[in-house]
């Protein structure tokens, strides 16, 4: 049957339709294919590969997560300049956005005589309080101004732990002082060990209890000038009146060549301006010389050494001990030897001055001087030491007085007034003093004094009695008294520790306030504060857990004003377990912090400040004098005595206390909570901090 040409055509027309239907999609598909290839392509070349491009025809889905919307958009932009931005979908996240942290916060303050550097960075809200840092710790320093600023909020200890930081900076002229949000530490030089205490007093009333205050001053050794050695070998006993050594095995070398002479109890001073690295051998051979002698005088001020020898006693064997104590001397050495003669040889003289000092204030003098110059120097210098209203007496004018009298009598003079209350006695050929003292030192004090400015002229003699009621600092309880304390105080309420960490729960703070209060009452001890932990877990963790524990004490005690130089912090790990580490119970005991004694402090009276240098042209008293007076004395009778002085502007191992850190019952141990190696490294980038502007103004 023929097919009718109406049938013909629309079959034709729907088959081209199908073809050219089946070939739009085919070429959509190769150019859709095209398309995400080179947009996946060109996201590679930006570094936007957290976008991911995916073709569907002619339309290019763009899907992933983006960081910021900044860089969302600028993925769909590199998109779009590959093909027609109408073809492209948006289907990328963005991260949700949080707030930015705040920078950590550190300032360092360095102060030296070339004038104060500030470095660091600091909240902007805090540049006020250094906006004219020249201003507060004195006029003309120059202040180099390096420090960086972030507009973040301080936080909150932040303000109370700078200005801690401002008043350290302005009380100590050599110092490194850091500042952080919580924490000041204060690194400073003072000029010697009296200076470095006013220095720790004064911090410890500035700190405050919501920051952690670390203090490190040095104290240079002290100066001594004379380096002087002097020792009396009397009729039943023997006196020590002034060492000098140059380190501890010196120190220990003299007073052992001293134990002879049956001062077994004695004590040295350490310090510098020692004349040769030979002195102790120079002391040791003087030493010896003087216990060969039935009585004596040993002195030596530098490298000079001046034997007295017994009163009446055979020349000859007198005249042996010198000449071996000459061969024994090390080069560089002068000796002078004396003997006087017997008293009964000795025909009385009238030449007498006194002074005396009562104790009710009164001063009295009394005696001969040269000539009306020397009278008026007396008289004046007197006024000076004693005060111009409790000086009595008036010297008379002697012409045939010894030449150097005046500068005896005002040496003498000096001396006393180092004494609460005694006597002077000056003769032509003795000088004594004589009276009561509140301090151990001032006998040694006087004899260094005196070596100093008589040199090796008449004798002298003095004794120095010591009344401990007089004494400040005989009111410090006994080291034992003491240890009793910090056991009486840690019975009552033991300290804890949360498991596996340095952090002291709050039940323990009345038991550290009451340690604070007895360790400053005990301001003479030093203690180690030693951490243990017991066997399990790992050494090196037992030993970091043991040291931040020990740590954690002694900062919290420190925090409570206790002077940081007193103490020290030691982990021990599991050493030295005081119990059985196999049953529970005995964990618990080795899991402990102790206190040990490791130094009493020295009486700051026991060891004689070095008096000023002698110069080397005339000053001291006699230049004061006659600056007072109008009066120039003759060059014999100068004697340098510091200025000030004279207008008077100068004025087994003991019983260990532990701590329990036991855990409760069903926390963990330490071995259980505590990581070997900590990471301290930061997990988060920080902001870039803003650059501080040079000029504020």
């Amino acid at each position: 049957m023929p097919i009718s040409r109406k049938v013909i055509i629309p079959a034709f027309f729907l088959g081209a339709a199908g073809l050219a239907a089946g070939g739009a999609t085919v070429a959509a598909n190769i150019l859709g294919d095209r398309s995400q290839t080179a947009v996946t392509e060109r996201l590679a070349e930006e570094g936007l590969t957290f976008a991911q491009a995916r073709a569907d025809g002619l339309n290019v889905h763009l899907t992933g997560t983006a960081p910021d919307e900044a860089t969302r958009f600028r993925a769909v932009s590199v998109a779009g300049g590959v093909v027609d931005s109408a073809r492209i979908r948006d289907e990328m996240s963005v991260l949700p956005t949080r707030a930015v942290e705040a920078p950590p916060f550190l300032m360092e303050m360095l102060r030296n005589d070339e004038g104060v550097s500030l470095i660091g960075l600091i909240p902007k809200s805090s540049e006020a309080m250094l906006a004219d840092t020249a201003a507060l710790v004195g006029g003309g320093v120059q202040v180099s101004d390096m420090l960086e600023t972030a507009d973040h909020a301080a936080p909150d200890t932040w303000n109370a732990a700078m200005n801690f930081g401002i008043e350290a900076l302005k009380l100590l002229p050599r110092s490194k002082i850091s500042v952080g949000p919580d924490h000041v530490r204060v690194e400073a030089i003072a000029d010697d060990a009296q200076q470095k205490a006013q220095f720790e007093t004064r911090l410890a009333a500035l700190a405050s209890d919501a920051i952690t205050i670390d203090i490190d001053i040095a104290a240079p050794r002290p100066v001594l000038t004379p380096f002087a050695l002097h020792v009396e070998k009397g009729e039943k006993a023997s006196t020590l009146q002034v060492c000098s050594a140059t380190d501890e095995s010196q120190r220990d070398t003299i007073l052992a060549a001293a134990e002879p002479l049956g001062l077994g109890d004695a004590a040295c001073t350490i310090g510098l301006g020692a004349p040769s690295a030979q002195w102790g051998d120079a002391a040791v051979a003087g030493l010896a010389a003087l216990a060969r002698l039935p009585q004596g005088d040993l002195q030596m001020s530098d490298a000079d050494i001046l034997l007295t020898g017994q009163p009446g006693m055979d020349r000859a064997a007198f005249d042996t001990v010198v000449a071996d104590l000459t061969r024994a001397l090390p080069a560089g050495f002068s000796l002078t030897s004396t003997l006087p003669p017997a008293p009964e040889a000795v025909a009385e003289m009238a030449d007498r001055f006194t002074a005396e000092v009562t104790p009710t204030g009164e001063a009295r003098i009394d005696g001969p001087v040269r000539d009306a110059l020397g009278q008026e120097a007396v008289l004046s210098f007197a006024r000076a030491q004693f005060g111009a209203d409790v000086v009595t007496g008036e010297p008379a004018v002697k012409a045939d007085v010894p030449s150097g009298w005046t500068k005896r009598v005002l040496a003498g003079l000096q001396g006393l007034a180092l004494l609460e209350h005694g006597t002077l006695t000056v003769t032509p050929d003795r000088l004594d003093i004589a009276g009561i003292t509140g301090s151990r030192a001032a006998e040694g004090e006087i004899t260094r004094l005196l070596t100093q400015e008589l040199g090796d002229m008449a004798g002298f003699e003095v004794n120095a009695t010591y009344d401990e009621d007089l004494d400040p600092y005989a009111a410090l309880p006994l080291p034992e008294v003491c240890l009793d304390r910090i056991a009486s105080a840690m019975a009552r309420q033991k300290i804890s520790f949360a498991p596996g960490s340095a952090e002291i729960e709050g039940a323990a703070y009345p038991t550290l306030d009451a340690l604070t209060q007895t360790l400053l009452d005990c301001s003479n001890l030093s203690f180690e504060v030693r951490g243990y932990t017991d066997s399990q877990g790992s050494d090196a963790g037992n030993q970091a857990l043991s040291q931040a524990r020990a740590e954690a004490v002694m900062v919290a005690l420190q925090g409570r004003r206790v002077p940081a130089e007193r103490l020290t912090a030691v982990g021990y790990g599991e050493a030295d377990p005081i119990a059985d580490n196999a049953t529970e119970d005995g964990r618990e005991a080795n899991r402990r912090i102790e206190f040990h004694l490791t130094d009493v402090a020295p009486d700051p009276n026991a060891a004689p400040l070095p008096p000023e240098p002698m110069p080397q042209e005339p000053r001291g008293a006699a230049a004061a004098v006659a600056g007072v007076t109008g009066l120039v004395l003759p060059e014999e009778e100068l004697l340098s005595i510091p200025a000030e002085l004279v207008d008077g502007s100068g004025d087994g191992d003991p019983t260990a206390t532990e701590f329990d850190d036991t855990p409760a019952d069903g926390e963990a141990s330490d071995a259980e909570s505590v990581d070997a190696e900590p990471s301290f490294a930061p997990t988060e980038q920080t902001d870039r901090p803003e650059r501080r502007p040079e000029d504020d103004n």
